[in-house]
């Protein structure tokens, strides 16, 4: 996996990194294009005040605890949206990767439901994704028009078995299991470049 802000170094690494140990030594196989993004359904600072701050935690909007916690939120979001859009990825060793669409079938096209439905149903699915917190670190990126499908899920993990535990678990959320349409699925795993020279024999 590389990350670059530039599409024409990615190119260029690909490039110089095929041809340096020599012909067919390392074969590209497979490819996949796709960029960071806001998601859609990120909670806004209107939302946050109306269904949080009003309506869950009653707070009067302009008192001072009001007024604090939007500021908080604001620093959270500022915090979350640059991650999101510049991420800095942990030094763990494994890494999944799979493409994957929201269906559009009959009763199960996600387009046809309204904004709120759709929200409402992430926010369930996101639940799911938070427990994993500390085990699995979660990149989506956005492929609509870039590639064959919609986005590019990015699992990092410390071991295979935290990335197995999630995706099975993430099978049986309503997003998943109605809407989900999933590519293949690729793993790997991260080793000292003269581990990987010993494995090619080099």
């Amino acid at each position: 996996m590389l990350l670059t802000p530039d599409l024409q170094v990615a190119n260029t690494f690909e490039k110089r990194l095929t041809l340096s140990l020599g012909i067919d030594v390392l074969t590209p196989v497979y490819s996949y294009l796709s960029q960071t993004e806001r998601s859609e359904y990120t909670t806004t600072k209107e939302q946050y005040a109306e269904e949080t701050l009003k309506s869950e935690e009653d707070l009067e909007e302009g008192s001072a605890e009001f007024e604090t916690k939007l500021a908080e939120f604001d620093e959270r979001m500022s915090h979350y949206l640059e991650h999101r859009l510049h991420p800095v990825l942990p030094d763990w060793p494994t890494i999944c990767f799979y493409p994957m669409s929201k269906r559009r079938q009959g009763e199960d096209n996600w387009y046809a439901l309204g904004y709120e439905e759709r929200r409402n149903l992430m926010k369930g699915h996101a639940t799911t994704g938070r427990k994993y917190s500390g085990r699995i670190l979660q990149l989506i990126t956005g492929s609509t028009g870039l590639d064959d499908a919609e986005w590019g899920v990015t699992l990092l993990a410390k071991d295979t078995c935290d990335i197995k535990d999630i995706v099975y678990e993430m099978r049986f959320d309503p997003v998943s299991v109605r809407y989900g349409e999933f590519g293949d699925f690729y793993i790997g795993m991260q080793m000292p470049l003269d581990e990987i020279f010993r494995r090619l024999c080099l």
